[in-house]
C-alpha cells in the first residue's frame, strides 16, 4: 500500500528483492486509465523471506509516501463492491474533511477528491472504499441526502459504477480516468501464499534495472559502506529522495 505514483512493476520487483527470492510481483492498475493505483502483490519462495519484507520494508520513506507492508487478506464477498461515489460535495472540502466525514462508518480503505487539472479545485466528486461493503452500505444509510456544515445542497452517496459499465458515461469515464487512490493501513490476515499489500497487468520484462518510462535514469555509486550493508538499507536511505529503480551492493566474497 501506498506505493509512489511513478512507481513501476519492475521497481516493485526490485525493491523486494533486496530481501529475497521473489516467485512474481504485480502492480495493480486502473483498467480503464492504465495508471498504478498505488498497491501491488509479491509472492515470495521462502515464508521466512515474507516475514523478514514486514518487519523491514513496512515504513519506507519512499519519495512522499510511508509504503505499507503487510500479508495479503484472502478475497471474500465481504470485502467486495465497497466502493463508492460521492458527488455534489463542496469545492471547499478536502481529502481530510472527507474522510473525516465517512470515518465513523468503518475502515478507509482509499480515497480521492477528484481535482480539476487546469484549475486545481474541486470538481465536487469523490470516492472512498471502505473495508467490507456492509460499512459502504452504513455509509450510503446515513449519508445520502446529508448536507455537510457549510454546504446548502446535499451530498449524493451510492455505490461506484464498474468502470466497465461507466464507460459509456462520459462522466464516469472521466472520474475513473481522474482517479488515483490511496489504500490505508495494513491488514492482518496471512494468505496462503506469502503476498504483500505494500500500490492492467504491467508486461515490461522481469529486469530490475528497467524504470518503466524513456528516462535513461542516473546511476551514483556509494563508497565506504559498512560490511552489514545491504539493498534494503540502501532502498531505505535513498528512497526519500525520488524513484529509485534498482539497488545492488558489491561484494568481494574473497574478504
Amino acid at each position: 500500500n501506498y506505493l509512489p505514483q511513478s512507481m513501476s512493476q519492475d521497481e516493485l520487483r526490485s525493491l523486494f528483492s533486496s530481501v529475497g527470492d521473489v516467485e512474481s510481483a504485480k502492480l495493480i492498475r486502473d483498467k480503464v486509465a492504465g495508471h498504478s493505483l498505488g498497491y501491488g502483490f509479491v509472492n515470495f519462495v521462502n515464508h521466512s523471506d515474507a516475514e523478514r519484507a514486514i518487519s523491514t520494508l513496512n515504513g519506507l520513506r519512499l519519495q512522499s509516501k510511508t509504503i505499507k507492508v503487510s500479508f495479503a487478506r484472502p478475497s471474500s464477498d465481504m470485502i467486495k463492491d465497497a466502493n463508492l461515489y460521492i458527488s455534489s460535495l463542496p469545492r471547499t472540502l478536502s481529502q481530510q474533511d472527507l474522510e473525516d466525514m465517512f470515518a465513523p462508518f468503518g475502515r478507509i480503505i482509499n480515497s480521492r477528491v477528484l481535482v480539476d487539472q487546469a484549475s486545481g479545485l474541486s470538481r465536487g466528486v469523490a470516492f472512498i472504499r471502505f473495508d467490507k461493503r456492509a460499512e459502504a452500505e452504513d455509509a450510503i444509510k446515513h449519508l445520502n441526502g446529508h448536507v455537510p456544515p457549510g454546504s446548502s445542497e446535499p451530498i449524493i452517496v451510492k455505490f461506484a459504477a464498474n468502470p466497465n459499465q461507466g464507460r459509456n458515461s462520459p462522466m464516469m469515464s472521466q472520474a475513473y480516468h481522474g482517479q488515483s487512490r490511496r489504500f490505508g493501513g495494513p491488514v492482518h490476515h496471512q494468505a496462503h501464499r506469502f503476498r504483500f499489500s505494500p500500490m492492467s497487468v504491467d508486461h515490461m520484462g522481469e529486469g530490475g534495472g528497467a524504470s518503466g518510462n524513456n528516462s535513461p535514469g542516473w546511476c551514483i555509486f556509494i563508497y565506504n559502506l559498512g560490511q552489514e550493508a545491504d539493498e534494503a538499507m540502501l532502498w531505505q536511505m535513498f528512497g526519500p529522495f525520488g524513484a529509485v529503480v534498482n539497488v545492488k551492493v558489491i561484494r568481494d566474497f574473497n574478504t
